[in-house]
């Protein structure tokens, strides 16, 4: 290495601990070097998300995705859109979680004479997907549903309902008071 890629090098890592510990002071976290010097907001904006929308330097993006306002897309995510996937405004979609549209099963078995198989993922607004959680082609999940982490959804989860497990499953509800104040029920279905 010659002395000025060696100069060069050592201003450059200067310069990533002066931002690491600006982002520390300033959100309490330390991050990637891409996740530093990313900006979740303008990438969900190129992408063509709904204003206030971010999504990490981390998650994967396929095909035709659709992303309402104000929908935080957390790191280490995978957006399928080959089959066509719409996130409703005001979501959460968490750390790891994977959301599918299409599945690769009946063509291997088929020694490859059938096609991949794909369907539509609509998830409705106001919706918790938790950490780790998989989405399967086909499914659509309700407005103001919270899906737990580690969950796999095979099936369509109706609006105002607190699902989880392997195969995810109804476990609740969620009232939502007059006044806006949001209850989670458990074990009344």
């Amino acid at each position: 290495m010659s002395d000025r890629e060696a100069e060069t090098l050592v201003r450059l890592r200067a310069l990533l601990g002066e931002l690491r510990a600006e982002t520390r002071a300033r959100w309490d976290r330390d991050l990637p070097l891409d996740e530093l010097l990313g900006d979740r907001w303008a990438r969900a904006k190129g992408l063509g998300f709904g204003e206030g929308a971010s999504i990490y330097a981390s998650s994967y993006v396929y095909g035709d995705v659709r992303v309402g306002s104000k929908t935080w897309i957390g790191p280490h995510t995978l957006l399928d859109g080959t089959g066509g996937l719409t996130i409703g405004n005001g979501c959460d979609i968490s750390a790891g979680a994977q959301l599918y549209t299409h599945d690769t099963v009946r063509r291997v078995l088929s020694g490859g004479r059938d096609d991949i198989e794909r369907a539509p993922v609509n998830i409705g607004s106001n919706v918790h997907i938790g950490a780790g959680a998989v989405v399967l082609k086909g499914v659509t999940i309700g407005e103001h549903t919270v899906v737990g982490a580690g969950s796999v959804v095979t099936r369509s989860i109706a609006a105002n309902t607190v699902a989880a497990g392997v195969p995810c499953r109804s476990i609740g509800s969620v009232r939502i008071a007059a006044d806006g104040a949001i209850n989670l029920e458990y074990g009344n279905d």
